[in-house]
């Protein structure tokens, strides 16, 4: 068994795009085992499991990863990762990975997917909400499938924004109220909120938005009247109505299963679609294993290993 560490090290991010759109390829064509993560909630935080087969990689395996928001102050990341991969063969644990920075890379390859096909335009302004390493993540994969015209910023903390612009330079960026951040052609919310921030009023016809931050029961970043308007796809029906951003909406009766567009993968195979170019739409992320077993298997051609015996 080797145990992989700084697997981010020397990983083309255009390269995990790909990885990650063809897991959700086939998730969309029902090619996958992937049960919906299961939650620990503990007093600060909490931690999930997450299994799944993807068998066009060849690769089965388990991720254990924690969502602690108070871990910045302890000089601690916010989520913290660890990818456990099984021989298919024997169930022998093969590697394990060090998936800190793959959760975020892989989060933000799955939005820029999102992007990449929901987006009307293929040049855009870029609304972020948020400033954090998945806001890096989720601008960093985008601007691999989008010409990236503008950013706009938005955190609760200035100096935030500042250090947030220096890490984008290439890109003109402004800031300033979140109603004007949401004026933009896609946005991306990652913020941890439990109670919504972003105002329908303040979303015009032809937006796409990318959900990240409700990745648990009882969050939710946008006003459920967006969601009536939009076409709202997800990553996975059953976790999105756990624990996604439309997971509260649905415990008041105001959003049902129905209402739901369909998956991000069948928008890949092209099943599904954008209805038109004045739609507004709405990717529902809660975060899949099958995008963590895509991205394990790029990661154990380049991480630096080292051998530990097993059994």
């Amino acid at each position: 068994m080797r145990y992989f560490t700084d697997t981010d090290m020397g990983l083309d991010i255009g390269l995990v795009n790909l990885a990650v759109e063809s897991a959700f390829s086939d998730h969309g064509k029902g090619l996958v085992q992937m049960p919906p993560k299961v939650y620990v909630t503990l007093p600060e935080g909490d931690f999930r499991t997450m299994p799944a087969y993807l068998p066009s990689l060849s690769i089965a395996g388990v991720k254990v990863v924690n969502v602690h928001p108070g871990n910045p102050a302890k000089g601690l990341p916010t989520v913290m990762a660890l990818t456990i991969i099984l021989d298919i063969a024997t169930g022998k644990p093969v590697a394990v990975i060090n998936a800190t920075r793959l959760t975020d890379m892989r989060t933000g390859a799955a939005g820029a997917v999102a992007a990449k096909y929901l987006s009307p335009k293929k040049e855009i302004v870029l609304g972020v909400v948020g400033t954090g390493k998945q806001a890096e993540a989720q601008v960093t994969a985008i601007s691999r499938e989008l010409k990236i015209r503008e950013l706009k910023v938005w955190s609760r903390n200035p100096d935030h924004v500042r250090k947030f612009a220096d890490r984008f330079m290439e890109y003109p960026c402004t800031s300033g109220s979140l109603e004007k951040i949401c004026d933009c052609d896609v946005l991306v919310t990652t913020t941890p909120s439990r109670s919504p921030i972003v105002k329908s009023e303040w979303i015009h016809d032809g937006t796409h938005i990318n959900a990240i931050g409700a990745d648990a029961p009882g969050k939710e970043e946008l006003d459920p009247a967006i969601l009536k308007r939009a076409q709202v796809f997800v990553d996975d029906t059953a976790q999105a109505l756990h624990s996604g951003e439309i997971n509260v909406p649905v415990t008041k009766g105001i959003f049902r299963e129905t209402d739901i567009a369909g998956t991000l993968g069948e928008v890949v195979i092209g099943k599904k679609k954008r209805a038109d170019a004045g739609s507004i739409t709405v990717f529902d992320s809660t975060g899949l294993a099958i995008q963590d077993l895509a991205i394990a298997h790029i990661a154990m051609r380049h991480g630096e290993k080292i051998d530990l015996p097993f059994p």
